[in-house]
């Protein structure tokens, strides 16, 4: 399946008062590396409403954190698709920082319509994701 890297600093923002990542700001620099990787494949977010009524939100997520980021590091996000469905994807993400493994993500995106109910994939944005019916 399709995969990405992507690379991200830690600023003072993201951290707690001892210079540590918040846990929650993973979740934040993993949805910048998803959405970096479609915009990589052509599929731009802000397009999909407008042009196929599509959205894509998330239904599921699974975190482990493994090791804390720090004030400074440098962050390689790698996403992979792991799964496409008729209507939704899994995409796994790990988050290292110096070739250490910090955090691993497991994500489940869902299809829907402006109304939020699930909608099929349209078969252009299937191809741009390595599937195919």
């Amino acid at each position: 399946m399709k995969q990405g890297e992507h690379r991200y600093r830690v600023y003072y923002e993201d951290t707690d008062a001892g210079g540590v990542m918040y846990y929650a700001n993973y979740l934040k620099f993993a949805e910048r590396a998803r959405t970096d990787m479609l915009r990589d494949m052509g599929i731009i977010q802000s397009q999909l409403c407008n042009e196929l009524d599509v959205l894509f939100v998330v239904r599921r997520v699974e975190m482990d954190l493994i090791k804390p980021a720090r004030l400074d590091d440098e962050l390689t996000i790698c996403t992979v698709i792991e799964q496409l469905r008729a209507a939704s994807l899994t995409m796994s993400q790990t988050i290292h920082s110096i070739e250490q493994r910090l955090t691993t993500i497991l994500v489940e995106i869902v299809c829907v319509d402006n109304r939020f109910r699930p909608k099929k994939l349209p078969e252009v944005i299937r191809n741009k994701l390595g599937g195919s019916q």
